[in-house]
């Protein structure tokens, strides 16, 4: 009697593993099946830029970011909108390129209307840019390894004295992190060599592991708050625009999302977590946090 009901037993248990689906550390969770997992909403927006690179490259060259896509999550069929570099970024800032193709300076595009950085701050919620190796707030012209065409904030014209309030140079980052007070959105600008433009991938990849790690030692990564993402404004021109992007919060772990996704979905996303309308072209897209299953409100 024993033997045939642990005989019994030992059946069942095999035809229950036989049946269940096999998952590992690696297996990417389906797009379906990621909603349900974040619960805590996205207060916080942080994004970091890097250059000139397309996510064949990126994979290859920047171990640290592969590992955090990873590890948390990327999009496999995310595009930047156009080239040169300027259109791109006024595309997250703006939802639009405003006819822009070129990367010329403020003062020869003065654009109309809001940004994302300022329509989040006349909202009453909060936005700053953090820009490597700008000498002043809300630098108008390039210098030394600074370029004003990363920095999208500074051609709004409309919201120059927003801009030099909130556009600032990095050294204020860690002080934000430490303090809890990263803003609803933000972005980090690395200059011209961290940010693969004139340097290596790899040199890039050792700058943000640094500064990411750095966010996710503070309370806003801490609190399930804050969601941090990695992407390029743009690839080398030969594969399509498609740039690896990464998406990173503590409720994700190895989310691959398929969706077609563009800088207009960044855009959006800001919006949504800044609690203002989507601007221009962003208003339409899809939106990049709630593919990745995370909500903001």
């Amino acid at each position: 009697m024993l033997r045939r009901a642990l005989t019994a037993s030992l059946l069942a248990l095999g035809l229950a593993l036989t049946l269940a689906p096999a998952a590992t550390a690696q297996e990417p969770v389906p797009e379906s099946a990621v909603s349900s997992r974040a619960a805590t909403p996205v207060t916080k927006l942080l994004v970091f830029v890097v250059e000139n690179h397309s996510a064949q490259q990126m994979r290859e060259g920047m171990p640290f970011t592969a590992r955090l896509a990873r590890r948390y999550g990327y999009a496999t069929r995310y595009r930047a909108v156009t080239h040169p570099s300027l259109p791109n970024y006024l595309a997250i800032a703006g939802g639009s390129t405003f006819g822009v193709d070129d990367d010329a300076a403020p003062s020869a595009h003065r654009l109309p209307g809001a940004s994302v950085f300022g329509r989040a701050v006349r909202a009453g919620s909060t936005a700053r840019l953090y820009a490597e190796a700008m000498g002043s707030r809300c630098q108008l012209e390039s210098s030394g390894t600074y370029a004003v065409k990363h920095n999208p904030w500074a051609y709004f014209a409309r919201e120059r004295r927003l801009c030099r309030a909130d556009d600032v140079p990095l050294r204020r980052f860690a002080r934000d992190v430490d303090a809890g007070a990263l803003p609803a959105v933000g972005m980090v600008i690395p200059d011209l060599c961290n940010d693969a433009h004139d340097c290596s991938l790899d040199r890039a990849d050792s700058w943000l592991r640094a500064r990411v790690r750095r966010a996710m030692s503070g309370p806003d990564w801490a609190s399930g708050g804050l969601a941090i993402v990695i992407t390029a404004d743009e690839d080398d021109g030969a594969h399509g625009n498609k740039v690896l992007t990464v998406v990173a919060h503590p409720d994700l772990s190895h989310v691959v999302v398929r969706a077609r996704l563009t800088h207009y979905s960044l855009s959006r996303s800001y919006a949504e977590v800044a609690g203002v309308r989507p601007l221009r072209h962003a208003a339409d897209a899809r939106p990049l946090l709630q593919r990745f299953g995370l909500t903001t409100r």
